[in-house]
């Protein structure tokens, strides 16, 4: 096997390793894909102040997000059917970022269920929620989450409608997958896949089957989110949300400066920067050009983060220079975990690390709570 240096590396081999319907599940957006795109060229637009004879010895990365310690500003992203892309594959990512020392977000839509990657780990990990139009559900999602020991609930506020995309349309996706034989081939090309799916019990939607209310047999992702997820989501649903948790809450899905500062009438601890990684508003803008001015808006009266695009260190301290105090990355775990399992979350996250720290030293500075815009052209 030829050596992973990058963040496409992983991609090539997960390309080759997952079944297609599933790994363009991961590799797509809504529409056209513009805005998916341009999350990740419109990093390649920012410049770097090179810097030299500085002192670039004793370097740290070391920082914290939502008051918690973290080894560098960057957490895992909450992605939907982690599961489908290696088995178990939340609990494997969970167990890497562990061990990393960054945080592992647990999406609603997980195959693994909160219990299952709770058992898995030793450290608390933070949990994504939805807000359903079945609010007992959602209540006992926070519970689950609380009796879990998440430290942090993410909160997403930008799907309450799905957008379309049509490569999962096109792939005919579902969990379990069809039986077709489109879908019977794209599998068997997947032997290494298949070996690991016959190996678990975790296949399906582990936080909804047998917890939602006549939900015994979840079988369309799409039909699922069509009838549950709540078209009339507001900043007051935000507020019994924050009241049930009681603990540290981040809002996902802010892309304007009028909604950031409306999220400030909640009380949450930080917003996340986010147009879902191009797959709700295809023509919104990308996440790194929407930080700045919310930075702006809002940067004093809460933490803020970002996600979207980001494929290497050096995204991640462009969007540390622009004012986010944490970053995300959702793709290039996936990619990771497609293509090694746990051994490939790892992988992700040492090469962000390196590009991450060289990056740094580079322009001059030591420490990432000290970095600023001043490292930027």
């Amino acid at each position: 096997m030829a050596a992973v240096l990058e963040i496409a590396d992983l991609k090539k081999l997960a390309r080759r390793r997952v079944p297609k319907m599933f790994f363009d599940y991961a590799d797509s957006g809504s529409w056209s894909e513009g805005t998916y795109r341009a999350n990740e060229s419109d990093f390649q637009k920012i410049k770097f102040r090179q810097r030299v004879a500085v002192d670039m010895t004793n370097r740290s990365l070391a920082t914290q997000m939502v008051g918690q310690d973290v080894a560098m500003p960057v957490a895992i992203a909450p992605t939907g059917l982690t599961g489908m892309q290696h088995a178990d594959g939340e609990i494997l990512a969970a167990q890497a970022c562990e061990e990393a020392g960054v945080p592992f977000t647990l999406s609603t839509m997980s195959v693994c269920s909160i219990e299952a990657v709770a058992a898995a780990t030793s450290k608390p990990f933070w949990f994504q929620l939805y807000v359903m139009k079945d609010k007992d559900f959602a209540g006992r999602l926070i519970d689950r989450a609380k009796a879990a020991g998440c430290s942090a609930l993410v909160l997403t506020l930008d799907l309450q409608i799905l957008g379309q995309r049509h490569k999962d349309l096109r792939n005919g996706l579902s969990t379990p997958p069809k039986f077709t034989p489109h879908h019977i081939w794209q599998m068997a090309t997947r032997p290494r896949w298949c070996l690991g799916m016959l190996g678990t019990s975790n296949r399906s939607f582990g936080n909804i089957v047998g917890h939602a209310k006549g939900v015994k047999d979840l079988r369309s992702l799409s039909s699922w989110t069509a009838e549950q997820f709540d078209p009339k989501l507001s900043w007051e649903d935000v507020a019994w949300i924050k009241e049930r948790w009681g603990g540290k809450l981040i809002l996902k899905g802010i892309l304007d400066a009028e909604d950031a500062v409306m999220s400030l009438q909640t009380g949450a601890d930080a917003i996340i920067v986010s147009n879902h990684g191009g797959r709700q508003l295809d023509g919104a803008i990308s996440s790194i050009e929407a930080l700045p001015e919310i930075v702006a808006a809002v940067g004093d009266k809460v933490e803020i983060h970002m996600d979207g695009g980001i494929r290497s260190g050096q995204d991640v301290l462009k969007a540390v220079a622009l004012g986010a105090k944490g970053t995300y990355i959702g793709r290039p775990f996936l990619y990771g975990l497609g293509a090694m399992g746990k051994a490939g979350v790892t992988k992700t996250l040492d090469i962000i690390r390196s590009e991450l720290d060289v990056t740094m030293a580079l322009c001059g500075k030591r420490d990432i709570r000290q970095v600023d815009s001043t490292i930027l052209r």
